[in-house]
């Protein structure tokens, strides 16, 4: 009896383990980006945003920090007086997740365009990606959407 009462317990823990990881968000990360602007009216967004592809030599000027991603995308004005910039980071592997935001959080300049800065600043990870968003009041609207992904 002991022994079929100490297996049921090994198999319930097993799945609470197994529920307890968050999953990998998928599509691409333009994809994903468009989804963090979703709800937001085009008056709303900075003007001429684009998406920037991000490689060995821009990661940094972005994520103001370098570690190994799988791929990389931000989102920015094109006109340098705006504080707005969304950079979305998909990781190599999700469990270095906590360290990256952890690493973002504390090098992140929100001075970065030097003449205007940015109000809000948020660092934020689900599964193996990190989001880091700088801007004013469009921040709080795309962490929400960034919580919201599944």
């Amino acid at each position: 009896m002991k022994k079929i009462i100490c297996l049921l317990c090994l198999l319930a823990s097993c799945f609470v383990l197994t529920g307890c990881g968050e999953k990998n968000i998928e599509g691409s990360l333009q994809d994903i980006m468009a989804k963090l602007y979703e709800g937001i009216s085009e008056e709303e967004k900075p003007m001429l945003l684009e998406n920037i592809e991000l490689n060995n030599e821009n990661f940094e000027y972005f994520a103001f920090t370098n570690l190994q991603y799988k791929e990389a995308i931000a989102s920015e004005s094109m006109t340098g007086s705006t504080a707005h910039s969304v950079v979305l980071i998909r990781l190599e592997n999700a469990k270095d997740s906590e360290q990256v935001v952890k690493d973002i959080e504390e090098k992140a300049n929100p001075r970065k365009w030097i003449c205007v800065e940015a109000e809000n600043t948020y660092v934020l990870s689900k599964g193996d990606l990190v989001v880091l968003i700088m801007s004013n009041e469009l921040a709080p609207k795309i962490k929400d959407n960034f919580e919201k992904l599944s």
